[in-house]
């Protein structure tokens, strides 16, 4: 599969900043906005018929005067076949995807994939879950947990009874959630599964009570076709998914066929094995591989696109530096063009890098790296334990991402 992905991009609202700075009229300003380099592709999963394509494509450009298309420096054939990079202006890039669309056959899905890592920096296409719309990239919203669970790694036990998890779900609609994510088993590191009938037992009492007594969408954590089957029936609205649709082949048309959304997310390994030395030699491309495989089966199962979410899987099946890594390279990871949950909140990378601390006392490094994600414009919807605190670190983070007020030159 050929996946694409933005290394870098200037974006087109920053250039025309600096173009302002510079005191350039309007018409200056949208002749350079199609000249100036735009931005770095890196490809991968090329197959022969596409290398020699976007080869035949760089040697046209190279005769003087003709800089059609953009440059290509393709991998070593030795160790890394089938990659390469892509760098040019905005203009050249729309005539290579042209000229991928002319010829049809495998080149439709190398402009595919070009295209969509193009698009990374714009916001996905909203959605509507109950009766509130999600327009991302307005700001980050934030998803409460609710773990109906035992042995949850931070909060297990607290609120294994129907009513208190009920109310601990309502406290955090009152503290702000725009989203509750309704959990009955357990995926810390070497955790055993349950059943569907406990798991059931477990969350569908409270997705129902929840239903009752506030319009806030409601997500349940499961890998079940059984129990999303019952949850959605009961008014769930999105199935969060640990194993990207990867355990049940039966949950991708649960989920079409209720209408539902769905959280895809990236694990190596399952809960019981998935921090066993975890390894990868290029840690982005594995994760949106898997994750892309995902997208597939659910789209193949009837789910619209864009009614899917993605997650790259924070501390499943990763060591601190791959967690740390993926983090800062989150917009790689927008190549899809879909909307990304993170979930770091109280997570051991946190206690690690904070000295050792236990999950209760890791509140500050969790508003550290949602609001690090805020800034970065990396995360669409983080999932946590602390809602109110989130909620206030979030709306200095993306206040500062979204500040277009830059004086009277800049224009706001």
């Amino acid at each position: 599969m050929i996946r694409a992905r933005l290394i870098c991009s200037e974006r087109p609202d920053d250039l025309t900043l600096a173009f302002r700075r510079m005191g350039l009229p309007r018409s200056a300003r949208e002749y350079l906005l199609e000249k100036v380099p735009h931005a770095q592709v890196l490809v991968t999963g090329l197959e022969k018929e596409e290398g020699r394509f976007l080869q035949g494509l760089h040697e046209r450009s190279e005769a003087p005067g003709r800089e059609e298309f953009p440059v290509w420096v393709p991998g070593d054939m030795r160790t890394r076949p089938g990659t390469g990079l892509l760098s040019g202006r905005r203009d050249q890039f729309e005539r290579l995807l042209a000229a991928a669309r002319a010829e049809g056959g495998p080149l439709s899905r190398l402009a595919l994939a070009v295209s969509r890592a193009l698009e990374a920096d714009r916001p996905p296409a909203p959605l509507t879950l109950g009766g509130r719309t999600f327009e991302w990239g307005s700001r980050t919203y934030v998803m409460g947990i609710v773990n109906v669970t035992p042995d949850s790694f931070s909060d297990g036990g607290r609120y294994l009874g129907v009513e208190a998890a009920i109310a601990h779900g309502l406290a955090l609609v009152g503290a702000g959630a725009d989203l509750l994510d309704i959990g009955g088993e357990s995926t810390r590191p070497g955790s055993e599964g349950v059943g569907a009938d406990e798991e059931l037992a477990r969350v569908l009492p409270v997705v129902q009570g929840l239903r009752e007594r506030t319009d806030v969408p409601l997500s349940v954590d499961t890998t079940k076709a059984a129990v999303a089957r019952e949850v959605l029936r009961a008014g769930a609205h999105l199935i969060n998914d640990i194993s990207g649709f990867g355990l049940d082949p039966d949950l991708p048309a649960v989920v079409a066929e209720a209408g539902a959304a769905c959280c895809l997310m990236h694990m190596q390994g399952t809960p019981s094995t998935m921090q066993q030395a975890p390894h990868y030699d290029d840690v982005v491309d594995e994760v949106l591989a898997v994750l892309e495989d995902a997208v597939s089966r659910a789209t193949r199962a009837g789910v619209p696109r864009e009614r899917i979410l993605l997650d790259p899987g924070i501390g499943f099946g990763k060591t601190l530096e791959h967690n740390l890594y993926l983090l800062r390279r989150l917009g790689e990871l927008r190549a899809p063009g879909l909307p990304l949950l993170l979930g770091t909140s109280r997570k051991s990378f946190l206690g690690r890098l904070t000295g050792g601390r236990p999950p209760a006392e890791r509140l500050a490094a969790t508003l550290g790296s949602v609001a690090a994600m805020a800034a970065l414009g990396g995360a669409d919807v983080v999932r946590v334990h602390d809602v109110a605190q989130t909620r206030d670190a979030l709306a200095v983070a993306d206040a500062i991402r979204l500040a277009r007020d830059g004086g009277s030159l800049m224009g706001k």
